[in-house]
């Protein structure tokens, strides 16, 4: 196993570049991200308290497949800002928007962990799908988005719940590390299962100074024809799966996805590929 280190900057940096480069094929997959994370989108939306007027900003929006809906329940006298540290994707976002002839909508580049220059912003509510997990100080950037959000504003996220409950994901992961001789994370270290296991992501939004948590489980199968479609699909637009393994040699990778798709294959049946997946929303309200 190689030692592990943990810089926070260097992974920011990654990170970035990683959505960089996979904006094009998040913006691709939409339908499939929207049809898999649909169910827990519209709980998110609902613990948000959103509603007709409301100014909303969405952070670590990606290409903002969550944030087309918000804007059309807030209306013309409300407002949206998409906010990510990736261009790409706000590029994407700010296409879909055009097209969708909704001009309530904003974009913003901003470090998730940066929220806190709103401070004052007085925002109605805050949203983040599958960002919060990889952020490295997740209490700087939910200190930030409280302080941004107006007395009595809602805050909601969607994380990852643990490791049994993602097999889709976390049987990819596991084959990556063990070819990769990449040790388990450290504690604290951002990624998709950091806010999963029981307590967690309540205790992160109280330490941050929520009242009203409340989480909530969400069923969200990945459904897709196969295997080898899953596969397809995590490959173009799963950046962090395509880093872990940056110090393998081509060939290594390819016998790397090979062997995950033959371990995924558990998952296909009459229905086609139905991969494992529960989400965990969370959400809590602000008390000045």
């Amino acid at each position: 196993m190689t030692t592990q280190t943990f810089d926070p900057v260097a992974f920011k940096a990654t990170t970035r570049q990683q959505w960089q480069d996979a904006a094009e094929a998040w913006h691709r997959w939409g339908p499939t991200i929207g049809d898999w994370l649909g169910a827990a989108t519209d709980s998110m939306i609902e613990l948000a308290h959103i509603s007709e007027g409301a100014r909303v900003l969405d952070v670590a929006a990606g290409a903002g497949e969550q944030s087309l809906p918000i804007a059309q329940l807030v209306g013309p006298s409300g407002k949206v800002v998409i906010s990510d540290i990736a261009p790409e994707l706000l590029f994407r976002a700010a296409g879909e928007a055009k097209a969708a002839g909704l001009d309530n909508v904003e974009t913003l580049e901003l470090d998730g962990e940066e929220v806190g220059t709103l401070a004052g912003s007085d925002y109605d509510a805050a949203v983040s799908r599958v960002g919060l997990i990889y952020f490295p100080d997740q209490q700087k950037a939910l200190r930030g988005i409280h302080s941004a959000l107006r007395d009595g504003g809602r805050f909601s996220t969607v994380v990852y719940s643990t490791p049994d409950e993602n097999r889709f994901f976390s049987v990819p992961v596991g084959i990556i590390r063990g070819r990769a001789q990449l040790p388990p994370p450290l504690p604290g270290q951002p990624g998709p299962f950091s806010l999963g296991a029981p307590g967690v992501l309540e205790e992160a939004l109280t330490t941050a100074g929520f009242t009203d948590v409340e989480v909530v489980a969400v069923p969200s199968p990945v459904r897709l024809p196969s295997a080898k479609d899953c596969v397809k699909f995590q490959r173009e637009s799963f950046g962090a799966l395509r880093q872990m393994m940056v110090s393998l040699s081509p060939e290594d990778r390819e016998d790397t996805w090979r062997e995950v798709e033959e371990a995924l294959t558990e998952f296909e049946g009459p229905d086609g590929f139905v991969g494992p997946c529960t989400m965990l929303v969370g959400a809590g309200t602000v008390r000045h």
